[in-house]
């Protein structure tokens, strides 16, 4: 059973709404009478400790870390311009929610471009803080990890990335 499962003790992983995080261990469980083969996943960010059954990972959307290609879209994605709908700050903030909980790293760069803070922008209200900061911080998790360097590296360069454009 376990050469047949798509990750490993150690490796980061990609949770929809948790983002970033390390698997640690499979461990088997007895819950309501059946037996159980759970994926245990750490977010050390959150202090969370999530438990994943091995045959629900595709329903739940866990998967790899993405590709360095995907990771590339995304940068491309926040040096473009932002495309802020002339809608009702309601219901962009339901969209920009959706786009941070489906994982897609090119989905949480456009909400990172749409809400960056420019000059010429009036300031901000305290929800579109709140969700630029949550969608910076994951594609920061994903990028770090990815990259292979530390948070702060990583959030400087994609800070870089976001003035330059």
């Amino acid at each position: 059973m376990l050469e047949e499962l798509a990750f490993s003790p150690g490796d980061y992983v990609v949770y929809p709404t948790h983002g970033v995080g390390r698997v640690e261990c499979l461990e088997t469980r007895e819950i309501a009478g059946q037996s159980l083969h759970l994926f245990v996943i750490s977010f050390d960010r959150d202090r969370l400790t999530l438990r994943v059954p091995v045959d629900k990972v595709s329903v739940a959307g866990l998967r790899k870390l993405s590709t360095r290609k995907v990771m590339d879209n995304a940068l491309s994605t926040l040096r473009g311009r932002a495309r802020v709908k002339r809608t009702m700050w309601s219901r962009r903030a339901q969209e920009y929610e959706a786009k941070i909980n489906s994982g897609n790293p090119v989905s949480i760069a456009e909400v990172v471009r749409d809400l960056h803070p420019n000059c010429g922008q009036p300031d901000q209200s305290f929800s579109e803080r709140q969700i630029y900061e949550a969608a910076f911080d994951r594609l920061v998790c994903e990028f770090a990890a990815l990259e292979c360097i530390d948070k702060q590296t990583a959030t400087d360069r994609l800070a870089d990335v976001l003035t330059a454009a």
